[in-house]
């Protein structure tokens, strides 16, 4: 069975078998039965044989049409966009239907907390989920942009106005670079590179509980991770985390597309990739009110 669990285990990753893509590297043929995660019969995946690789052997075709119902980059690319473009249109109305002035900031901080928490909710629903559900991904993409666009408002209020353009475009360039990389092949996404970015990943959330617990225990900034040199190199580790993420995101898309994954995997990329992107806009957001905040 695949893990369920984006954010930590990333879908694509099965616990028996470890990456789908690190057992059989797809060839110009059809990959080995062992090693496609789809092929699992007709029963379970009705596209893990290609209906046209018959005619394809008479006519010496050098490669087949995409089987209907299963995923491709246009599905990937669609269902992203709509999650994101969902975010984006939640975070630009509570933007401007939620003021942060002193006479309304605690009232839309809590709003925004708890859109937080409901987000939380949705997205761990879906993460153990074994199947895609639309309705679930937009619904979290809906209530983390009613965070996103509290938190930002806050942050171009009170610390610098540019700052959430710069978060926004700093994170557009990690995506860009990533991609760049990946399809370059300086990225390798490897069992070892895996197991290196999930223990990172663990300890760096261990990091930020403990830090919540000083800060409310102990008041102030509790280990110093939200300000000063220690909060900058916090900062950067984090948005590295997230352009791991992304390399694991993008192996998921590219394994999911050679393996004939059923188009409904699409709307897990889009779930993962947005995890990420929220994840990178967030840690670049934090790491430039720092900055900001010390000119």
């Amino acid at each position: 069975m695949r893990s369920s669990n984006p954010v930590f285990s990333r879908r694509g990753f099965s616990r028996d078998n470890g990456y789908a893509g690190f057992n059989a590297a797809p060839q110009a043929g059809a990959p080995a039965a062992g090693a496609n995660p789809y092929a699992q019969g007709t029963a379970a995946n009705p596209y893990a044989t290609n209906p046209y690789a018959q005619q394809d052997a008479q006519l010496g075709t050098p490669q087949a049409p995409p089987s209907p119902g299963v995923m491709t980059i246009d599905d990937v690319v669609t269902r992203t966009a709509m999650s994101l473009g969902t975010v984006v249109l939640t975070a630009a109305l509570s933007w401007a239907l939620l003021p942060v002035d002193e006479a309304n900031l605690g009232k839309s901080y809590g709003i925004a907390i708890g859109a937080a928490l409901v987000a939380f909710v949705f997205a761990m629903i879906q993460s153990f989920k074994r199947k895609a559900s639309p309705a679930l991904i937009l619904a979290y993409a809906a209530f983390e942009g009613v965070f996103l666009g509290v938190i930002s408002s806050a942050v171009s209020t009170y610390i610098s106005p540019g700052t959430v353009i710069q978060a926004v475009i700093g994170t557009m360039c990690v995506f860009a670079g990533v991609l760049i990389a990946y399809k370059m092949r300086w990225i390798r996404v490897t069992r070892r590179f895996y197991g290196f970015v999930m223990a990172a990943a663990m300890g760096f959330v261990l990091l930020l509980v403990v830090n919540l617990l000083f800060s409310v225990f102990g008041g102030g900034d509790g280990l110093g991770f939200r300000s000063g040199g220690l909060g900058i190199l916090f900062g950067v580790v984090g948005i590295i985390l997230g352009a791991c993420f992304l390399a694991l995101d993008f192996k998921q898309v590219e394994d999911g597309i050679a393996y004939g994954a059923p188009r409904e995997e699409s709307w897990l990329a889009a779930f993962g990739l947005t995890l990420t992107l929220v994840w990178i806009y967030l840690e670049m957001l934090r790491l430039l009110s720092i900055l900001n905040g010390n000119d």
